[in-house]
């Protein structure tokens, strides 16, 4: 598995398809809503497979959010997702945030909760779909 981490213009090609199938496909987000101004803003990761198929991408807001994490079926449970949050938050920790912080579909609490962030707050509802904010320390 090979990580690359850029910005929109080097990577949309290969995270837009990504976010759409798991997103809007399998999630039923609405299709006008998974693309935002601020992608173009973001640290972007995705992870390629061995043969070079793209796998995962997630991004790393200005402001220290994680968003955006997504898996395609073909790359879950084999430690991918794990290995783009962790490009991001290596970003986030070279660029000195102090913290990252996420808004969690409460289903995947466990696997962020096995990545160092802690649940605040109570759930609430994003895009139809129940989510928790989750924040780790970067000290």
């Amino acid at each position: 598995m090979k990580i690359i981490v850029g910005n929109w213009e080097q990577l949309r090609a290969h995270a837009q398809p990504i976010r759409f199938e798991v997103f809007v496909d399998e999630q039923k987000v609405p299709a006008e809503i998974e693309l935002d101004e601020m992608d173009a803003v973001c640290v972007h990761a995705v992870a390629y497979a061995e043969d070079g198929s793209p796998l995962a991408t997630g991004r790393l807001l200005p402001d220290g959010h994680v968003g955006r994490m997504a898996v395609l079926k073909a790359g879950r449970g084999q430690g991918v997702g794990g290995a783009v949050l962790q490009a991001l938050i290596g970003a986030a920790r070279a660029r000195g945030d102090k913290e990252v912080i996420l808004n969690a579909q409460t289903h995947a609490e466990q696997f962020y909760v096995a990545h160092g962030f802690a649940r605040e707050g109570e759930e609430f509802m994003e895009a139809g779909i129940p989510h928790i904010t989750m924040r780790a320390s970067l000290a």
